[in-house]
């Protein structure tokens, strides 16, 4: 009987990437809806994935880095938001 080799369990050291609805990106950006989708088409903000025809995600990296971004500038590091 032949034998069969398992692959070893690959060892991850980033958590999987996780896609946002527009819901969450608001409440963790705190913008609205309109003023993100403004930040979008002056590309100032990370723009959606579209999933499906109905659907668009962000990824969850994109947005904390986009925080840290911006983040950085209000504490006088450098201002690139307004």
């Amino acid at each position: 009987m032949k034998e069969t080799h398992m692959p070893e369990r690959a060892e991850f050291t980033d958590p999987p990437e996780r896609l946002l609805k527009m819901e969450e990106v608001s409440r963790r950006v705190g913008l609205g809806k309109s003023m993100i989708y403004r930040l979008i088409s002056e590309g100032r903000f990370p723009a959606p994935y579209k999933i499906s025809p109905f659907a668009s995600r962000w990824s969850e990296h994109e947005i904390v880095a986009w925080i840290a971004e911006v983040k950085d500038g209000f504490e006088g590091k450098r201002r690139k938001f307004w």
